[in-house]
This record gives structure tokens, C-alpha cells and sequence, in this order.
């Protein structure tokens, strides 16, 4: 027979109603409505993953995370789109690279090499040049590189 799933009661039954109504997200309400189900019918996890539309698994997670963590572990930021442990923001890349865009427009050739020892010293460590690569592509740069020959030329 299965475990019923229980929850720690850091919120009472009106707030976790009140903390349904008012989220932000859709995926933040069916986490609250997970606790709400676990708190005020505690039953197996799989009755409460049919009940709420989730995946077991999701369940697990939430009622572990909720009883470790309480409330905080619902009311995180999630997914922003940005990876916390990015080197620079968008903001300070795009100025980052527009030094180097002076310089092709100019007539001077940039190279990874230049641009990865110029980010190395800015960053104080080193980076792989595949970071770099999707730094370029971010910022819509592409490779141009010279013709080897003269279209017109015989």
C-alpha cells in the first residue's frame, strides 16, 4: 500500500487558498494546489498527481521541498532565462563587443583568439571558446571572412 503524502503546516489552509489565487504563474498555482491537496486531504501522491494534473514525480518534489523549506521553496524566482552563473550580463556583452565592432569598421580583422584573450582579461579567468562562440551568435555576429580570390579575377 502506498504512503499518504503529508505537509508540514508553515501555512494554514486560507493562506495556501490566498497564495492560489494570487499567483503569478500557472505553474506556481498548481504547486500551491499541490500543498493545498496534500494539506487538506492528505492522500498517496498518486491520487494527488491525478487530482492536480502533475506528474508523480512532481509531487515528490514539491511536498519534499515544501516541508524542508516551507513557503520558500514555492516563492522562487524558477526559470528567469538567464543562467545565474553567466560571466556578464547581456547589457555588459553588447558593450563588450562593440569595441571590436569599431574595429571591423575600420577594416581591421577580428579573430576568436583576440576576443577570448580580451574577454579572459576582462572576466579575470579562463573561457572555453565554445563560450564565446554562443556569445557571438547571441549578439547575431557571423563569420566574414575575406574572399581568397578576386570575383573578376582570371
Amino acid at each position: 500500500m502506498s504512503r499518504i503524502s503529508y505537509v508540514k503546516s508553515h501555512l494554514t489552509e486560507d493562506e495556501v487558498r490566498d497564495k492560489i489565487a494570487t499567483a503569478p504563474t500557472a505553474r506556481r498555482q498548481q504547486k500551491w494546489m499541490i500543498i493545498h491537496n496534500a494539506l487538506v486531504d492528505p492522500r498517496t501522491a498518486l491520487e494527488i498527481a491525478t487530482h492536480t494534473a502533475t506528474s508523480l514525480r512532481t509531487v515528490h518534489q514539491v511536498i519534499a521541498s515544501y516541508n524542508r523549506l516551507g513557503v520558500g521553496a514555492i516563492e522562487t524566482e524558477g526559470r528567469t532565462g538567464k543562467n545565474p552563473r553567466a560571466y556578464l550580463t547581456f547589457e555588459q556583452e553588447a558593450a563588450f563587443l562593440e569595441s571590436f565592432g569599431e574595429a571591423a569598421k575600420n577594416g581591421h580583422l577580428t579573430t576568436i583568439q583576440q576576443i577570448q584573450q580580451a574577454f579572459e582579461t576582462k572576466v579575470g579567468s579562463p573561457v572555453a571558446p565554445s563560450t564565446l562562440y554562443r556569445l557571438l551568435e547571441r549578439h547575431g555576429w557571423r563569420k566574414l571572412v575575406p574572399r581568397p580570390y578576386h570575383l573578376e579575377g582570371d
